[in-house]
This record gives C-alpha cells, structure tokens and sequence, in this order.
C-alpha cells in the first residue's frame, strides 16, 4: 500500500461514501472506485462491503485502518523534514576542535546551536592533532573545524574567531619568573618543551622567536598536548611557548606565563570548513558562530 492507496482508503472508510470520499479527494467516483478494488486485489483481500443501500468495512479493512493513517502521517512528516533540512532547520554537523583551549568557544556555540536551532544536531569531535584534523574535514568526516593554522590548504574557507596572545611559560621557581615580560635573547640557553610537530602553530612560532633572539632552542621533550607540556614545564623540564587561552582554560599550578618584549602578532583562532559545503545547515552553524565574536 503507497501513500496514494492509503489517502483513498482511508477516506472511504471515514467516509462510508464512495460519492463524499471522492469529493474529499477532489476525484471522479469510478477512479476512487477502481483504485480501492486494485488495492484490494493487490492486498488478496475485501477492505469494503458494500451494496446500494452503504459502505462498510470489512475485518480486513478495519485492521489496516490505523496502519494506513500511519502511512499517511509518515509521509506528511517526511515532507516536512525535507522542506526543514532544505531551509537548514534539521540536520546534524560534526566539529572538531584541537584541545582545551576552544572549550568555552565550543561549548557557546553548542548552547547557541540547541537555543535557537533545535532541529540541529551538533556532533563534538576532539580533534588533538589539528593537521589530522584538517584530513578529515577535507575527506567529509568532519564538517566543521575549529584551530590554529598559518597555512591552509586551498580546499577550505575560514573566518577568524578570536585571536591568542603568545606567552612564555615558565616553572614558578625559574629566575625569570618574577619578570614583567621576557626579551627572546633571555631564552637562549633555556631548554624547551615543544608540542609535536604539526599539532598547532606553536612550534613554527618557537623557530621565529629563536631567530629574533638570535639562538637554536634546545628542544629537550616533546609533548602530545597543551595539558602535558604544562606538567612538564611545572616539573622544571624546561620552558615552552604558550597561549593565552591554554593560560585561561587549562590548571595552570606551578607555572607561570610571561608576555614576550617585543611581543609578536596575536594568533588568529579559526574556523574552517571545506570550501565546496553548501549545506544549508553548516550555513546556519556557520551564522550562529559569527554572531557569537
């Protein structure tokens, strides 16, 4: 039984009225009348009898009744969820985002996306290593990213969504800790703890802070995340380049963080997404984002 079927059906049998179901339907009589005996044929078995005096369901007819207003109510529902993904009221969007630090902007965005777009599934995805994660944005596993990049490859768009102050961190007990701010020569003979390669802008930022000082940083450990090089930094294994949201969104104990004089330009943090993605919902995401900065 299609939806078509079900729509003639069920009219004749609120009806009891081949003459009112077919005005209902805005049809002829004998087509409404040839389409309830091809079902029934179809079915193997009589929905009606029916005699010049009335119209009544049969047992069979009676039992497919619900089931046929079901069909009929489906499809309605099915129509509406199309026209609702059409306009980018429903669907769902994946987000990755490289670590601690996006975690005030993600979860923002998150409350912003179920307040005004409930329709909209946001699927939170912690990306920890940002170049794979612009892997999986391009090959269609992500829709969304949120990092920091000084270069990006030409299949994706971004906008910038707020900018991180560069600092350096250092163990509450080191000499230069007590500084207001650090000149780069000062870090010359400091050993570093660096982020893996790859993992953000920060170890391409820590070569150009070596040139200005005029050294080679002594990379002593390399770490997989923000949190880690913090535990190494606080455990006196060396200094490392920092932000000023890893500063305000990770536990900072046993280290501190020192602005740089002369201070580099504030990081851009993004969000990318691939350039061809139409999609009317990542469109509404998208809207909401740049509403929020």
């Amino acid at each position: 039984m299609d939806v078509r079927n079900a729509q003639a059906f069920v009219a004749v049998a609120e009806e009891l009225h081949f003459g009112r179901a077919a005005q209902r339907l805005h049809i002829a009589q004998p087509p409404l009348s040839r389409l309830i005996r091809q079902l029934e044929a179809d079915l193997g078995a009589p929905l009606f009898e029916r005699n010049t005096r009335k119209v009544e369901l049969t047992t069979h007819g009676e039992a497919l009744l619900e089931p046929a207003r079901e069909l009929i109510m489906l499809s309605q529902r099915m129509r509406e969820i199309a026209k609702q993904s059409e306009l980018g009221e429903t669907g769902r969007i994946s987000l990755g985002f490289g670590e601690a630090a996006a975690n005030q902007i993600v979860g923002e965005l998150a409350r912003r996306v179920r307040q005004n777009h409930p329709g909209i599934t946001l699927d939170l995805v912690n990306s920890q290593f940002w170049h794979t994660g612009i892997e999986k944005l391009i090959d269609g596993r992500l829709d969304l990213l949120i990092g920091r990049w000084d270069l990006l490859p030409a299949e994706v768009d971004s906008f910038v969504i707020g900018y991180d102050d560069e600092l350096i961190t250092l163990p509450d007990n080191h000499p230069l800790a007590t500084r207001e701010s650090i000149a780069p020569a000062e870090l010359a003979a400091e050993p570093w703890v660096v982020l893996q390669g790859g993992n953000s802008q920060l170890p391409n930022r820590i070569n150009r802070l070596a040139q200005a000082g005029g050294f080679v940083p002594r990379i002593v450990q390399v770490a997989p995340d923000s949190s880690t090089v913090l535990l190494l930094v606080a455990a006196g294994i060396g200094i490392s380049l920092s932000l000023s949201s890893i500063r305000d969104n990770l536990p900072t104990r046993g280290v501190v963080f020192k602005p740089l004089n002369p201070g580099n330009d504030p990081v851009p943090v993004r969000m990318i997404w691939r350039r061809v993605d139409r999609s009317p919902v990542l469109n509404k995401v998208l809207n909401i984002t740049k509403g929020l900065f």
